[in-house]
């Protein structure tokens, strides 16, 4: 499957891009792959927010942008988020879009943060824009979903481990169908009662 950025996926092509993250490691050396890395940010946060299942599969779906042809760092959150906002739904791509600017606002408010992160996410950090300055991070906060994307974004640091036993990706894939079939509702048109 080599979905290209700017293309909107189905569910199915989403789920054949994740299974592709299996031959891609998360960075040079690292023993981690793209969906270990995916699967782990799911369960992290599934498991610490049960009852947000958008969130949880916002963390499924976070790095799919890096995994599409033609991927760039620096544009892989928005580019992931538009690969799967039409399946998805909007909350999902908004989280998506905002996890990187969520590392710089975590860099940006937190002196310490910064020696949390692995080395692969030191590089792209600088990529990426550096930290965020206070009037920037004020701005960040005041986005919608920008809580979802710190909270997505902490799970995604600790998302890297060799070898964590997580669901694979089956266990996702009815949840990622129930999100879309319910996007699709959202999409629908309503009729018209007025009779024009």
């Amino acid at each position: 499957m080599h979905a290209h950025r700017g293309a909107e996926l189905s569910v199915e092509e989403i789920v054949a891009v994740l299974a592709g993250g299996d031959e891609r490691p998360l960075s040079a050396g690292q023993p981690v792959t793209q969906l270990d890395h995916a699967l782990q940010t799911a369960a992290l946060l599934y498991r610490d927010e049960p009852d947000d299942v958008e969130l949880a599969v916002a963390g499924l779906v976070h790095d799919l942008g890096q995994l599409l042809a033609g991927a760039r760092d620096e544009t892989h959150a928005a580019d992931g988020a538009a690969a799967v906002q039409a399946a998805l739904g909007e909350r999902v791509a908004g989280i998506v879009a905002l996890h990187v600017e969520a590392k710089r606002y975590l860099v940006g408010i937190d002196s310490n943060y910064e020696a949390t992160l692995g080395g692969d996410s030191v590089l792209s950090l600088g990529r990426q824009g550096g930290a965020l300055t206070s009037s920037e991070a004020a701005e960040f906060l005041a986005l919608p979903w920008a809580s979802d994307a710190v909270t997505l974004r902490l799970a995604d640091d600790r998302g890297k481990v060799e070898e964590l036993g997580v669901d694979g990706l089956d266990h996702w894939v009815p949840l990622l169908q129930q999100l879309s079939e319910n996007q699709a509702g959202v999409r629908r048109p309503r009729r018209d009662d007025r009779g024009d």
